[in-house]
């Protein structure tokens, strides 16, 4: 299961129980801005890291806008992947509408 969420729907999604924040962007866009408790696993690389996550488990994936994420969702969940969420509009729409101390760029 695939689910592209909201901001508001993703923040209350981060409160469940086993439920892991990956942020999908690169190391110089995470040293601008993060939601906080999230794993970096760039894009680009996830293809050699995804064994490092459980299949079983439930994943918030995050980007800046939104279009990373969908894609890395899509490719957990060509690998098995039973449980994803994706934050509509990324980071981005998460320092507009959640915590605007969250810089954008």
């Amino acid at each position: 299961m695939l689910e592209d969420l909201n901001p508001q729907e993703f923040q209350d999604n981060l409160t469940k129980d086993g439920n892991t924040i990956i942020d999908v962007r690169e190391k110089w866009e995470l040293d601008i801005c993060k939601i906080e408790g999230a794993v970096n696993m760039p894009m680009s690389s996830i293809t050699e890291t995804f064994s490092e996550l459980d299949p079983e488990l439930s994943y918030s994936i995050y980007c800046h806008h939104g279009m990373r994420s969908m894609q890395v969702a899509n490719f957990l969940l060509s690998k098995g992947f039973q449980s994803l969420f994706n934050l509509q509009g990324g980071i981005d729409a998460w320092s507009r509408e959640i915590d605007d101390t969250v810089e954008r760029y």
